[in-house]
């Protein structure tokens, strides 16, 4: 949103771009160094002005969910590549398996967002990778309650097109993972992982190892699917070697349903 002209004394600086735009061809004006820097995208995209790019992807979307009135998420971490249950035929077995947990995640997603409406819609809203998968699921399941969701893509060489049910207006697109990890977890009221790839994997270790070391505050943390997280985690070798202590196995539950997942967060035990 561009700020009210009448708020400070000084010309806008879209006035300016288009301004720049009507001046006279010439051999001094067709040189790169003379456009406005906050409009050079060659100048924007060099190397040195890497901070100030991971400034605007910071900003960008934590003053569009500002505006839009956002005040916590619950986030949705799942693989892109899980079909819709209509969906799986023909697809490699190991995914066709996975596919009831796409209906899973839809079905938690309606309940929360008909939760969050009934309280305002600012609360709670469903987060998303954007993508197709667990993270369609998700915002499909929020659409067809009649809520707004969250989708903060990335641009990758495949999977990154947001799917059509991010509400429009909080489809994000990001460069940097860093950042984009940040804008999951800011907001976070609550994190649910369904199963997944490398992405996945990443998300959750990460979003793990924040609470673990008390960079981010305790949130109900569910890993949905038991069977599929103790077949591709050894979680209790894990505490055995020492490398984490026993407690940190409590960081998380495991769930199997909507309904479940919906019942920890509600009763999610203070001080965990």
């Amino acid at each position: 949103m561009s700020p009210d002209p009448r708020s400070h004394p000084f010309r806008d600086s879209v006035q300016d771009i288009e301004t720049a735009r009507q001046i006279p061809d010439t051999p001094q004006t067709r040189s790169p160094s003379y456009r406005l820097a906050f409009a050079d995208p060659d100048f924007l995209t060099r190397d040195e002005l890497r901070p100030v790019r991971l400034q605007l992807e910071l900003l960008k979307p934590q003053m569009a969910m500002d505006e839009a009135g956002i005040e916590s998420t619950i986030v949705l971490f799942g693989g892109a590549r899980i079909p819709a249950p209509d969906k799986a035929a023909g697809r490699p077995a190991g995914l066709a398996a996975l596919a009831p947990y796409y209906d899973e995640a839809r079905r938690f997603a309606f309940a929360m967002t008909e939760r969050s409406r009934a309280s305002g819609g600012r609360r709670n809203v469903i987060c998303t990778g954007g993508g197709p998968g667990v993270m369609e699921a998700g915002n499909r399941g929020a659409e067809e309650a009649g809520g707004r969701s969250i989708g903060l893509n990335i641009v990758l060489p495949h999977e990154q097109a947001p799917n059509p049910h991010v509400t429009p207006e909080l489809s994000f697109n990001f460069h940097y993972f860093a950042i984009r990890k940040m804008h999951f977890l800011m907001r976070a009221a609550a994190v649910c992982v369904f199963p997944g790839g490398f992405g996945t994997m990443d998300e959750m270790f990460e979003s793990l190892t924040l609470i673990q070391t008390g960079r981010m505050r305790k949130v109900p943390f569910l890993l949905f699917g038991r069977e599929w997280w103790e077949s591709v985690v050894n979680w209790p070798r894990l505490a055995e070697a020492g490398v984490i202590s026993a407690h940190d196995l409590e960081l998380f539950r495991f769930v199997e349903t909507a309904e479940e997942a919906l019942s920890w967060i509600d009763y999610w035990p203070d001080g965990m």
